[in-house]
């Protein structure tokens, strides 16, 4: 079942890596509409629909959210926490995106109801196939919940 109209938000502070994974998902052929935040806080003012993210048609509810860890200020731990705890969103679906691959954090994640756990590959061939497979998975597979 393909979900290529519904939206995703990627949360990611490196512009570098928000870059590359906006353009992998080009790549890969995926449709959606992709709203970005730059860390954790924007990430939960955008969920909430609060300071610039009041209008529903542009701060819409995502269908998956694409998390990194290591942000400063709130960071993908406590968004994840906030998330996995709040009756209205804890059901849209969290992919931890990130460069951590310790052990700790991935067991954390997951008990805070985190629904995948993915390390950015360094090397381009592998980030692009990375991607190619969250989005096979995710959007062509999956029955994610309704918004």
């Amino acid at each position: 079942m393909a979900h290529s109209h519904l939206p995703i938000l990627l949360v990611e502070d490196s512009p570098e890596d928000r870059l590359a994974t906006l353009r992998a998902f080009k790549k890969a052929g995926l449709g959606n509409p992709i709203y970005t935040c730059v860390n954790g806080d924007d990430a939960l003012d955008f969920l909430y629909q609060r300071e610039g993210y009041t209008d529903p048609a542009t701060a819409p509810r995502p269908c998956v959210i694409l998390l990194d860890l290591n942000m400063p200020g709130t960071d993908g731990r406590d968004v994840l926490h906030q998330i996995k705890n709040d009756e209205r969103l804890k059901t849209i679906p969290v992919i931890v995106l990130t460069t951590s691959g310790d052990v700790r954090d991935i067991e954390s994640c997951y008990q805070s109801g985190a629904n995948s756990y993915v390390t950015k590959p360094v090397d381009l061939p592998g980030f692009l196939l990375a991607i190619q497979r969250l989005k096979d998975w995710w959007f062509e597979v999956v029955i994610l919940p309704p918004a």
